[in-house]
């Protein structure tokens, strides 16, 4: 049963000396958030209130919000309202997804206004079902159907191990006001569905069986420490070499390992796809794989993991430069990339050329004319030529003019066309 000693027990093991921390309630109005909400409070901890007013539901929203706030009014807790409006652009589909972000992108700016350390939520044991059952059916791997963690990032969920019912009962016996969202009764959405159609059959062939998944879930939480540690033993295994920027890793041994290793591993990095996995198994050299964090580039047999580098303004693969007299300069950390190549000194026929000059990377279709030469030859064929790796090519920067006309690959070759001819007026380039 849910009682405020039992509470206070499970937050302490989730932070160490909880009583000295601070905290903001994600507060709804519903049952699970106000039986929360009424334990900080009578428990005595430093805690602020957010609610978010969706007017999704009319007056019924309003009144969701009346509520939080006069609890926050009566016990002096200081409280932070949203009210969704018409420039908050609400999207006809993904309404969850959407709100969802919402919601938390105000929380985290109370938190950073306010100074307060971990957001709380009421998640409780049947969400964790429902979590489940949903990652149960998406092939989600160990991490999914260990459920919704209960210290992550900041976010502390001290009701995980309490059910919906013992929840009611501890509203009812502690005279705990709260409403009712009328549109959880709907089976609109997969979470509802499975709340309503799906669990209340799993609890008829057994009473215990809230209880019992609540077992195995710390179960299966104990086998993800145990897989996770032997991901991380793997890693250290397969790593070619790291830097602060990239992992690369043996492709051929990875290949040999476990699929549930395999795809840990790349989960590790951000590919999760389980059809995108077999695709980097039987990728040929070249192919590269994409996501918000890192760059999977196959590379021989090597797996090269690369973040992704912060923008550089609007594009991050252009860069103008400045001219100081005739000699042309180029910015200290990109000189620093270039010379990872080696160094060069060139002196180009500024009649010849459209300013302002720029630096970016290969375009599909780039061509150049090498200096020493005859004839033009492509950007591409240039590089394998040189025999760059796939990484390596990423990394190389063209000077070019206002017209797109490339004056050459630094550090590597200067194109002939724009070499000075015993002219006076020249810029000269030097790294």
């Amino acid at each position: 049963m849910l009682s405020i000693l039992k509470f206070q027990n499970v937050l302490e093991q989730l932070l160490s000396q909880s009583q000295q921390k601070t905290y903001l309630l994600a507060v709804s109005g519903g049952v699970d958030s106000m039986v929360l909400a009424d334990l900080f409070q009578v428990s005595g901890f430093n805690f602020h209130i957010a609610h978010i007013n969706y007017h999704l539901r009319n007056e019924d929203s309003n009144l969701d919000q009346k509520l939080v706030s006069d609890f926050c009014k009566k016990h002096k807790i200081p409280f932070h309202l949203y009210e969704v409006s018409k420039n908050d652009n609400q999207p006809e589909n993904s309404i969850q997804n959407w709100a969802r972000e919402l919601r938390y992108r105000f929380f985290r700016e109370i938190q950073e206004k306010e100074n307060l350390e971990f957001l709380v939520t009421a998640h409780h044991l049947n969400d964790q079902l429902e979590t489940f059952l949903i990652n149960l059916s998406k092939a989600s791997g160990i991490r999914g159907l260990s459920g919704i963690p209960a210290n992550e990032n900041g976010i502390i969920r001290p009701l995980l191990d309490f059910s919906k019912d013992e929840i009611y009962d501890f509203a009812k016996e502690n005279q705990i006001e709260f409403r009712e969202d009328k549109s959880n009764q709907k089976t609109d959405y997969l979470r509802n569905k499975i709340r309503h159609n799906i669990v209340p059959e799993l609890e008829k062939i057994s009473s215990d069986f809230l209880t019992n998944f609540s077992k195995s879930i710390h179960y299966i939480n104990q086998a993800k420490d145990f897989i996770n540690e032997s991901v991380d033993n793997k890693i250290k295994i397969l790593k070619i070499n790291s830097s602060e920027s990239q992992v690369i890793i043996d492709k051929e041994n990875f290949s040999k390992e476990s699929e549930l290793i395999r795809y840990e591993i790349l989960k590790r990095f951000g590919f999760s796809d389980e059809n995108e996995m077999q695709k980097v198994l039987t990728a040929q050299t070249g192919s590269s794989f994409f996501n918000s964090e890192f760059q999977l580039i196959i590379n021989r047999n090597e797996m090269i993991f690369e973040k992704k580098k912060e923008k550089r303004g609007k594009n991050k693969d252009e860069i103008f430069l400045q001219i100081n007299e005739n000699h042309i300069i180029i910015p200290e950390n990109i000189k620093k990339e270039i010379q990872e190549f080696g160094n060069c000194f060139w002196e180009i026929d500024k009649q010849k050329v459209q300013l302002p000059l720029k630096l970016r990377r290969k375009q599909e279709g780039d061509v150049f004319f090498p200096i020493g030469m005859i004839g033009k030859k492509k950007i591409s064929k240039f590089f394998k030529d040189e025999k760059l790796s796939i990484l390596a090519k990423q990394k190389i920067w063209l000077l070019c003019d206002a017209d797109e006309q490339i004056l050459g690959v630094l550090p590597f070759r200067q194109d002939g066309r724009f070499a000075t001819e015993n002219s006076s007026d020249y810029l000269e380039v030097g790294v």
